[in-house]
């Protein structure tokens, strides 16, 4: 049997393809540019023989609609979905689930109800997301079809962790609580830890660092999130590509009242104008790196800020978790920047962790230990995979 992964956005649908015996990537890609008059799609897959073979073609994809269908077509052209009947599940990524969604689930009118009512929580992510779902109901009507939220992993925190210091009603009656995200990957990368260290996911004390454009932290407790740095929205915690991360909450009073900005304005300055990009004029760490090396001072505050606020948070976690079994770096940044896992670490010796240089900066897109041999606390880069993730808990759901 085989299970589709689907991730919606407002103007895009990615998308792969696994057979779950052995969790082969049968075929993947991607529908962008919806509603233009000239969408592209894209598919990989391997032929009979195990050739990498893929198609391309541009056309007017109007709605998400016609884009699933598309999909469908070109797995169905490319042989690795020729009957929908292979299907076991759909799983779908959710970004936002609220406080009603603590595990992957599976959809019924109900559950749409549901996911629908916690739109204004991810008013830009959740629209979308639920757009792929119904639209994938009507195409493929007998097959289960399973939503998987980015913030479920995270709701085991406890509440010390997930409340902020407002007056109760506005998390009683509105809601507002850390939820946290990047749970399907902090999940996954948890796990792939603990089967590197030899032990079982329940008994392993984590860290875990995502680090892309978009970017966040968890401490995991015997296999559970128990804190997170993103909170009601992905605006909160570390320095990421454009968003601000941690900053005084009276900024945008003081922004508002002495620039006049309103609200629309200064939520795109804190979330597409801030973070790398605000200090430097560029989000791009490759380019960061290069033009800090070249002695550009912008560059240098930009890595140096961010380089701050993972250390704070990684001395903030592992004061919360006491004994750690070890560092997880992930993510696109996570897993290529040898320069800011090396910031990121530096002066953390003395709290059992200890990168060794050379491993560190070895080119490898592997699964690695780069920390020393005699560090207390193992540092370990392993690629995410939340389409994998989300296919896993999509059999589960089902079974």
């Amino acid at each position: 049997m085989k299970v589709l992964v689907l991730n919606s956005g407002s103007s895009s649908i990615k998308f792969q393809l696994f057979r779950n015996d052995d969790w082969t990537v049968l075929a993947s890609g991607s529908v962008t540019r919806i509603g233009e008059p000239e969408a592209l799609m894209r598919c990989r897959w391997a032929d009979a023989e195990g050739t990498q073979q893929s198609l391309e073609d541009c056309a007017a994809i109007p709605d998400h609609q016609q884009g699933l269908q598309r999909i469908a077509e070109a797995l169905a052209q490319t042989g690795a979905l020729a009957d929908t009947a292979e299907l076991l599940a759909v799983g779908h990524r959710v970004v936002h689930g609220g406080e009603a969604f603590h595990a992957p689930t599976l959809v019924d009118d109900d559950i749409i109800e549901v996911i629908r009512q916690v739109i204004p929580l991810a008013p830009l992510h959740n629209p979308a997301n639920l757009d792929g779902i119904l639209v994938a109901r009507k195409l493929f009507p007998t097959i289960p079809q399973v939503a998987v939220f980015d913030t479920a992993f995270h709701q085991t925190m406890p509440r010390t962790a997930y409340r902020y210091a407002i007056p109760d009603f506005l998390y009683r009656e509105h809601g507002v609580r850390r939820y946290g995200f990047h749970g399907t990957s902090h999940h996954y990368v948890g796990r792939r830890a603990a089967q590197l260290l030899g032990k079982p996911f329940e008994h392993c004390n984590l860290i875990t660092l995502h680090l892309g454009n978009g970017a966040s932290a968890t401490a995991i407790r015997e296999g559970s999130s128990v804190d997170t740095s993103m909170g009601m929205t992905p605006l909160e915690g570390l320095v990421m590509g454009t968003r601000s991360g941690d900053i005084d909450p009276a900024v945008p009073f003081y922004l508002s009242k002495h620039l006049g900005l309103d609200n629309d304005t200064l939520e795109g300055l804190l979330n597409r104008q801030s973070g790398l990009l605000g200090l430097c004029g560029d989000n791009d760490l490759r380019e960061i790196q290069r033009r800090a090396e070249a002695g550009d001072e912008a560059a240098e505050l930009a890595l140096g800020v961010t380089a701050h606020r993972l250390k704070k948070y990684i001395g903030a976690y592992l004061a919360e978790l006491g004994r750690t079994d070890a560092l997880v770096f992930t993510g696109g940044i996570g897993e290529n920047s040898a320069e800011l896992r090396a910031r990121a670490c530096a002066g953390l010796e003395t709290l059992g962790i200890r990168i060794d240089a050379a491993a560190n900066t070895a080119a490898s897109q592997q699964e690695r230990a780069v920390s020393h041999a005699e560090s207390p606390i193992q540092v370990l880069v392993i690629p995410t995979n939340e389409e994998l993730q989300i296919a896993r808990e999509a059999v589960e759901a089902v079974s």
